[in-house]
Parts: C-alpha cells; sequence; structure tokens
C-alpha cells in the first residue's frame, strides 16, 4: 500500500470538532476504502453497496445508529442516500458521534452532501497517486514534497543543480515519471506482482465498469452507445480545447447532450475542464474551456493506445499531476489555460494570492530560448503580478532563459 498525501490531514480533520463527520470521496478504485480503512482501524466498517444489508441499514433511526455503530465508516453510502439524512440526524442530536462517509459520485454524494451536511462535515477528494506517492514505499512513509510542492508553499526555488542526471536518485525519479505517463496512478496498478500486460487488462477492465456501473448511477440511459462516442472523443482529444458542436457532429447526439455527457465524466472524476484566463479586456482572448483526464494510463485505455504518447496527451497528463499535486495540499490557487487569437498560448496559468505562475508544457528533449516566446511579455497581460513561469520537458538540463523564465525536466518538477 502506498503512502497517500492527504491522510495525515483526514486524520487530524478527523479528531477536530469540525471533522465529527469526515466525507471522502474521489473515483472508484483511486483507495477510498483501503484508506479509511487503514486511517481508521478502530471504527467499524460497513459497506453500503451491500445488497444483502442495505435495506436492514437503510432502515435505521437516528437512535439505532448511534446505539450499534456510534463511530464508523460508511462505503459507498451515495448507494443509499437516506443514510447521509439519518447521520445528519445523529449529528445533530449525539455529540460523540464520529463517522467517515466515501463515495464515487459528485452528482449523487455531493448533492446530498450539500444538501444534508452542511456546515457539518469536511470534505476531501482522493484521486489516483501521484508521482510522489508512487515514489513511497509503504502505507508508513511521509510523502516527500515534489519540486513544485515546495514551490508552490514558499514561493522560493529549491536548490538546483545545473543537470537532472547530476541528481542521485535520476534515474528513479525518472522512471517514475514514465510509469505514470503509460499507466497512470490508480493504486492497484502498483503492485509489483503484475505484469505490464495484466495493468492494461485492469485499465481495459475500468473503463467497462465505468461504464457499466458509474455512468448508470449518473443517469438511466437506454443506450450506452452515445456516451461511449462522447468519451472515446474526448480522449482523442484530451488537452485541447472543448467544441461541443464539433464533439457532437462527431459523437452524432445534439451539443446540449455533448455537453451533458462531458459534466457526466467531470462529475465521475474522469476529466476536469482548464477554464480560460479572459480578464484582460484589451487582448482578443480565446474562451473555449481545454478538457483533460485525471489520468492518462485511463485516457489511453479509452482508445486502446498503447506506448507513444502526442504531445497533447503529454501536455494532459503532466497538467493533470500539477492538478493533483496542488489539490492534495489543499494549496488555494485556481488553474486556467490562456490563448489569444493572435496565437499566443500558455498551457497552464496557476492564480495565487501573490500572483500567477505560468508553466509551458513540451515533449521536447532540448529547450531553446525560442520555447519562450509565449511568456514574453505576458505580464503585460495579466492583472496580478507573474511570479514565476517554468518550462517542462524531457530535457534533463536546467535552464534560466531569462530572468524569471526557468527551463526544468518534468521529471525533476513534479518528484
Amino acid at each position: 500500500m502506498k503512502s497517500r498525501s492527504i491522510k495525515n490531514a483526514i486524520i487530524g480533520k478527523s479528531k477536530s470538532a469540525a471533522g465529527r463527520i469526515v466525507v471522502l470521496t474521489g473515483a472508484r478504485q483511486t483507495g477510498k476504502t483501503t484508506l479509511a480503512k487503514l486511517a481508521f482501524p478502530e471504527m467499524k466498517y460497513i459497506a453500503l453497496d451491500d445488497p444483502m444489508l442495505s435495506g436492514q441499514y437503510a432502515s435505521l433511526t437516528a437512535d439505532q445508529w448511534n446505539h450499534l455503530y456510534p463511530s464508523a465508516v460508511l462505503d459507498e453510502v451515495q448507494k443509499i442516500p437516506s443514510v447521509v439524512e439519518s447521520i445528519k440526524a445523529v449529528y445533530d442530536r449525539f455529540n460523540d458521534s464520529r463517522y467517515i462517509l466515501t463515495g464515487s459520485s459528485q452528482l449523487l454524494l455531493m448533492s446530498k452532501v450539500r444538501e444534508s451536511l452542511a456546515g457539518r462535515c469536511a470534505i476531501f477528494e482522493l484521486y489516483p497517486l501521484t508521482i510522489p506517492e508512487i515514489l513511497s514505499q509503504d502505507w508508513s512513509d511521509t510523502v516527500n514534497r515534489s519540486f513544485f510542492q515546495k514551490y508552490l508553499e514558499s514561493f522560493e526555488l529549491p536548490p538546483l543543480s545545473p543537470s537532472f542526471m547530476m541528481d542521485a536518485a535520476y534515474a528513479e525519479r525518472n522512471a517514475a515519471l514514465r510509469w505514470y505517463l503509460e499507466f497512470g496512478g490508480y493504486p492497484a496498478l502498483v503492485d509489483p506482482a503484475l505484469g505490464n500486460e495484466e495493468r492494461y487488462e485492469w485499465l481495459t477492465g475500468y473503463v467497462r465498469t465505468y461504464l457499466e456501473r458509474d455512468v448508470r448511477d449518473l443517469a438511466n440511459f437506454r443506450y450506452l452507445e452515445p456516451f461511449v462516442k462522447v468519451q472515446k472523443m474526448t480522449s482523442l482529444l484530451t488537452g485541447q480545447l472543448i467544441n461541443y458542436s464539433d464533439l457532437a457532429r462527431e459523437a452524432g447526439v445534439t451539443a446540449a447532450t455533448a455537453q451533458r455527457f462531458v459534466s457526466y465524466l467531470d462529475m465521475s472524476y474522469q476529466t476536469f475542464q482548464l477554464q480560460p484566463w479572459t480578464r484582460n479586456k484589451l487582448k482578443r482572448l480565446t474562451k473555449s474551456a481545454k478538457l483533460h483526464y485525471l489520468d492518462p494510463g485511463i485516457q489511453r485505455a479509452i482508445i486502446g493506445k498503447r506506448g507513444g504518447m502526442s504531445g497533447n496527451e503529454y501536455e494532459s497528463a503532466i497538467v493533470a499531476e500539477i492538478f493533483k499535486q496542488a489539490r492534495n495540499l489543499n494549496f488555494s490557487c485556481t488553474f486556467y489555460h490562456l490563448r489569444t487569437v493572435d496565437g499566443r498560448e500558455i498551457d497552464l496559468l496557476i492564480e495565487t494570492e501573490k500572483g500567477y505562475i505560468a508553466i509551458e508544457i513540451k515533449m521536447s528533449g532540448r529547450i531553446e530560448r525560442t520555447d519562450a516566446r509565449h511568456i514574453d511579455g505576458l505580464s503585460g497581460i495579466l492583472d496580478k503580478p507573474l511570479i514565476k513561469s517554468f518550462i517542462l520537458s524531457n530535457d534533463n538540463a536546467v535552464k534560466s532563459l531569462e530572468e524569471g523564465i526557468l527551463a526544468i525536466p518534468a521529471a525533476m518538477f513534479l518528484t
């Protein structure tokens, strides 16, 4: 079992007055159940998706919950939404009750949580493993902060060598990035007993189970084929601007339906949308969002792809990793992309209280001064200071291209 960055935050919150109810949500198979069991071994574990017992749990009153299970991990709570109302009543009436609720659907779980548990719970999202988590050895480890996470916390550059290859852990850190790009970060895949073919089979099975279970939880489809077409099209378009009219035409559905299907992918933690930065009214800026898959292994399994990546797939995988690492820190920041109609494009623009961090992502093995051309003059467009700019690539050299612009290996930045 790999360690998780958010485990101490969850354990700490659960001991506070504001953490009597902790909600742990995320995609299927990200390790929510395992984390809850390991972090709270003293709590009774209850699987609410057990068809033999679900009716009995649904019928329990608040008094019965408090008497029988005053402290419990309630797994897959979206399967019995009425349980949330019961737990709310327990919370309001009994001061010593403590619960951990887990669920795999933003729509079914979070709508009920917002309705019933507003102000009563602490919410955590568990994503697939980040690269620093992949590098951990077991559950007891403290997950090391990546270069990016250290910078995000302090806005100061950690010590740097002129070449990533001089780093004693170069091979291990570089291999972890390559592994992530090929298989993604789902915990089941890091089992050393698995061969690569078994990992590909697991990813294929995940996509099938997602369609058979998660999608049917979200929407009562009569036919899955239109959704599958949209899913495949979005996988092919990861890292690119979303055009719902084009997506609808290719999938044979209406634009409104295509937009609804993409929202299902977002709600089930398969994708996220990088909104455009559009605050400069004097510049003509693209107003379309970019779609990114949260896990490159799943994105490639949807289209049956192995081996080499496209530039858009590489960009999407790196953006997703940065997004997950920031979320694991619970750092207050907002993610954008920026594109002007005259061709300037910034792959990732992170807004913090102090200003912006700009990130350009290149799959190239050699970075030149011209690769910073889209960053030149960027500060004149933004409404806050541009704190630092990074160019991430497969070039092993660390280069200061000019003041404020650092070219750094992606594997060094993310580990």
